[in-house]
């Protein structure tokens, strides 16, 4: 019996293997995190995606399939937020036994994630990302803008770890002379619990959050300052293309990550494409426009020319944003995080 000739991985112009699918389930999200939805932008006037309009979970689970015939391995279920997506476990039941997936994660502000966590588990998801920039609930509510206190998050962590969605991680946005102070509390906090603490310089994502240069608190800055407390040491790269530099505690207290997409950009071995809600394409986290597969979904597109305009799509792609970035391109329109999920 013949067999079926393999399906040729596409590279884009700098050599690099699409490796990682982010997927937005929703553009709505119920904070107004100031570096990511503010207020005065996301008002209660704002029109969000109306549901129609909205990838189901049938399009996006075929989807998938081509995106991991092409080489992706790696799917993160982003918003928004993700949880506010009615029945979202049911997706994560379509995506789980998907052939070639190794790993099926989600990223969430951990508002509703104690009480979706062993749904979730259950359905079939490996671990989860949770979103807290600071253990000082005056500096957090300032922060997510809608008064949601810590705690919440510490419970929704708590339950995720106690149903095995584990490691878990922890991802902290850095803004010098808003959370900056919450740098070190946070390491020891999360020092010897098995979660793994990951600190974001705060990016120039999207075109309403007002970043500047100066509210940057560089990535050598921040392991200083924890390292001047709890001593650390590097670790090598889990995989190329990992995002966050590693470090661990020399007293064995665990590891943390930083990610300094502005003062060390990792363009060159960037492997992430993500696609937005209602079926959007994006190369890169700061792109200004994408490729419409929902489109193509909805207008009777078979696989193969699924797979067709996927490869050509990643085969001409040759962003490196983090790596030109200047005032002028930070200052340039760009798709919203919010939209694409990070």
């Amino acid at each position: 019996m013949t067999q079926p000739m393999p399906i040729l991985k596409p590279l884009d112009q700098r050599g690099r293997p699409l490796r990682d699918l982010r997927i937005s389930v929703t553009d709505r999200c119920n904070f107004r995190c100031t570096y990511c939805m503010p207020k005065e932008v996301f008002g209660r006037d704002f029109q969000f995606l109306p549901h129609r309009q909205l990838l189901t979970f049938e399009e996006i689970t075929r989807l998938s399939r081509v995106f991991l015939d092409l080489g992706v391995e790696k799917i993160r279920i982003t918003g928004g937020e993700p949880l506010v997506r009615r029945d979202v476990e049911r997706l994560i039941a379509d995506l789980a036994p998907l052939p070639g997936l190794r790993d099926l994660t989600l990223t969430t502000n951990g508002s509703l994630l104690a009480r979706k966590a062993r749904a979730l588990k259950e359905a079939g998801l490996k671990r989860v990302t949770v979103s807290l920039d600071s253990l000082d609930d005056r500096v957090f509510k300032a922060m997510n803008d809608v008064d949601f206190p810590v705690e919440r998050v510490l419970e929704g962590i708590a339950e995720a770890a106690a149903v095995g969605l584990t490691p878990i991680k922890v991802n902290m946005v850095v803004k010098r002379g808003v959370n900056d102070e919450s740098i070190v509390p946070m390491a020891r906090y999360f020092h010897g619990t098995g979660h793994i603490l990951r600190f974001i310089e705060y990016m120039d994502v999207g075109a309403t959050n007002g970043w500047c240069l100066e509210d940057v608190v560089p990535a050598a800055e921040i392991s200083d300052r924890i390292n001047a407390v709890l001593p650390l040491e590097p670790v090598a790269a889990n995989y190329r293309g990992e995002v966050a530099t590693r470090f661990r505690y020399q007293d064995g207290g665990g590891e943390i990550g930083i990610i300094a997409s502005v003062t060390q950009p990792f363009c060159g071995a960037c492997t992430r494409a993500r696609l937005s809600a209602e079926g959007v394409l994006y190369t890169c986290l700061f792109a200004n426009r994408g490729h419409d597969f929902r489109a193509l979904l909805r207008g009777g597109a078979t696989n193969a020319e699924l797979t067709a305009e996927l490869r050509g799509v990643w085969s001409v792609r040759s962003d490196r944003y983090s790596e030109i970035r200047t005032s002028a391109t930070a200052a340039a329109p760009k798709v919203e995080m919010s939209h694409i999920g990070g």
